[in-house]
């Protein structure tokens, strides 16, 4: 009886599921970001690839 009662009071548990959510709300946001970073610097390299050909009579 007295571990079920240590484990409904201590707020270790609690708190590394609450640390595990906001690092997997963390990863998250990182991910989205970098896939839109990583989206816009692929068009921008593909823009000016599509310039320097067109400039170089490709």
């Amino acid at each position: 009886m007295n571990a079920i009662r240590r484990f409904l009071t201590e707020e270790d548990g609690p708190t590394a599921v609450e640390y595990a959510v906001m690092l997997a709300l963390i990863l998250l946001v990182c991910i989205a970001g970098i896939r839109v970073l990583g989206t816009n610097v692929n068009s921008s390299f593909d823009d000016s690839k599509s310039k320097i050909e067109s400039a170089m009579g490709s």
